[in-house]
């Protein structure tokens, strides 16, 4: 086995690497990283019903759309991910046991107590998730990857995230917030999120025998590349999402509006809107222009300018029509 060591911060180079790993390389790999604070998406999900996109945007938080399922996650510095890739032959079937063991045992090694996989594919200690982990097979190996949230600031997660509050019931918790937890807080020794980082570096090292590389720079010009043409992309972490209807709704000191919209790909299909506002230009005229147009701010602000908004909703603006579109 190999460890690469990446010292990249950049949710883009990193999901990238996971990548260029899985393309080019033939031998077992594992790898530590942590990324600037970013939302990372499974690969089936809808970016615009999975987050609070003002938050997101407001708080500068990157997103991401990852190879594997399941749910989005939230990244933070003080949030350390870790990846294995499994040649195939060696195992082909999707094992999430196999991947938490050594993990597991890491951090019972600094005194944690009732450290455990938990049902599908969450790492708990004493009750509370630590870690939501994702799998795949993708290009005749396995992919397996999971967060441990170590020192993350758990109310910037609990802000990008709009948690399915019947999930939360299903299992018996009032809120997102009483769910997870931070490890440093379950662990005898005091150490700083790098060092836990190294730590655990250390002992997968120590405990497979498996040799520490740097990616080289070709290595790097190619996953930055990879980067920059797929993974920092609109096209592959908004356009991706599939067919959805939203209804948006706000009072104005003119009146409300509330808007009505479907969109597929990130790409709005059909508008509606409606509200106790005044206007002189036909409204559906204004609803036409809009069809066809991305669901980003820059799109939607640059169609609507050559046309006057206030003709059609008397007192609103440009900029705050686009951020009740995307609110």
């Amino acid at each position: 086995m190999l460890i690469y060591k990446n010292y990249s911060n950049d949710s883009y180079f990193n999901l990238a690497a996971e990548q260029y790993l899985l393309d080019t390389k033939q031998v077992s790999i594992f790898m530590l990283w942590k990324n600037d604070r970013s939302v990372i998406i499974g690969k089936n999900q809808n970016a615009y019903a999975e987050l609070d996109l003002d938050y997101v945007n407001k708080n500068k938080i990157k997103v991401v759309r990852r190879l594997t399922g399941g749910g989005a996650v939230f990244h933070d510095k003080g949030n350390v991910n870790f990846t294995f890739i499994v040649p195939e032959t060696e195992n082909a079937t999707l094992d999430f046991a196999r991947f938490t063991a050594p993990i597991i045992e890491a951090i019972k090694s600094l005194g944690a107590d009732d450290v455990c996989l938990s049902g599908r594919n969450d790492i708990l200690i004493n009750g509370a998730k630590i870690s939501g982990n994702a799998q795949t097979q993708y290009n005749g190996k396995t992919l397996h990857h999971g967060t441990l949230l170590y020192d993350s600031d758990i109310s910037m997660l609990v802000g990008s995230l709009k948690v399915d509050e019947e999930k939360i019931k299903s299992k018996g918790i009032k809120s997102v917030r009483n769910r997870v937890c931070n490890i440093k807080d379950f662990i005898f020794s005091k150490m700083d999120t790098d060092e836990f980082m190294s730590y655990l570096e250390n002992y997968i090292s120590e405990n497979t025998g498996a040799e520490l590389v740097e990616f080289s720079e070709e290595d790097i010009l190619n996953i930055q590349k990879l980067a920059d043409e797929k993974y920092s992309t609109w096209d592959w972490n908004f356009g991706k999402s599939k067919e959805f209807s939203v209804e948006k709704k706000k009072r104005y000191d003119f009146g409300t509006v509330n808007i009505n919209l479907t969109a597929e790909n990130g790409i709005i299909k059909s508008l509606k809107i409606y509200g106790d506002f005044f206007g002189v230009a036909d409204i559906t005229k204004l609803e036409n222009i809009l069809c066809g147009t991305k669901l980003e701010k820059d799109s939607i602000t640059h169609i609507l300018g050559n046309v006057c908004i206030e003709d059609y909703i008397m007192g609103m603006s440009c900029n705050d029509f686009a951020e009740l579109i995307l609110s």
